[in-house]
């Protein structure tokens, strides 16, 4: 079931748990390699995939991240396939057909690979919200298998953007080329910003597979001061509790 929403500024965040454990030997790294200077034990890190539903004052509704997909989905080489974000968001009264909007943090498979079920666009009414930088850089089975099959639907922006009203998007570059967060109100919506609670103490520790370790860091940095000095809700993708409040 999915968690209790959050909220603000009467915008509805609703927290969709898509799948838990832990990565498949494909990736998976002892905890201390994984974020190299934690001091993190060398047990199994148990990863929690999140998207999130939210919903205006007006009932329009935008989703963020489409989470693990299908058995045999682009991210089944390494996640917990399959996912259940059609079973969370029928669970809180949703169809895939109401979004109107999906926002994809990013093109990594446990990110977008819900966006298609059957080798058809999941969400057949929602334009998709990606940076350019993003796409430009995406390849392999995401591309062929999700990104060409939801072409039509894609809305691309170039930085920072309104991706409906009221939600907004953030370029937050360095886990990958065209990462973006989403900002609704006082909560943000950080994607794979931070992936561990570790990074929120200190932004500097880095993440075995981001694209570029020191612009993540940079990124990270700078989006959790500004993000602090507001005191800001976090909504993340892979803690096991959704909302860090800071």
């Amino acid at each position: 079931m999915p968690h209790r929403p959050l909220t603000v500024s009467g915008v509805e965040v609703t927290p969709l748990c898509d799948a838990v454990g832990p990565m498949g030997p494909a990736l998976s790294r002892p905890s201390a390699e994984m974020f190299a200077g934690s001091g993190l034990p060398d047990e199994p890190w148990v990863l929690h995939f999140h998207c999130y539903l939210v919903r205006d004052a007006a009932d329009r509704l935008t989703l963020v991240d489409t989470g693990v997909g299908a058995a045999d989905s682009p991210a089944s080489s390494w996640a917990p396939v399959p996912g259940t974000l059609a079973a969370e968001l029928a669970a809180v009264g949703v169809a895939p057909a109401e979004i109107g909007t999906v926002v994809l943090t990013h093109l990594h498979s446990d990110h977008v690979s819900g966006a298609v079920a059957g080798g058809r666009p999941l969400f057949e009414n929602a334009q998709h919200v990606v940076q350019r930088a993003e796409l430009d850089a995406v390849g392999g089975p995401v591309l062929d298998e999700v990104v060409s099959v939801i072409k039509g639907q894609l809305h691309v922006v170039e930085g920072d953007a309104e991706a409906a009203p009221g939600v907004r998007v953030h370029l937050a570059p360095g886990h990958t080329p065209g990462h973006q967060i989403v900002r609704v109100g006082e909560v943000a919506l950080t994607g794979d910003l931070v992936h561990h609670p570790v990074q929120v103490d200190d932004p500097s520790i880095r993440y075995l597979y981001d694209d570029d370790p020191e612009t993540a860091a940079r990124s990270r940095a700078e989006v959790l001061a500004a993000l602090k000095a507001e005191r800001a809700i976090l909504a993340t993708s892979h803690f096991s509790e959704p909302f860090v409040r800071l």
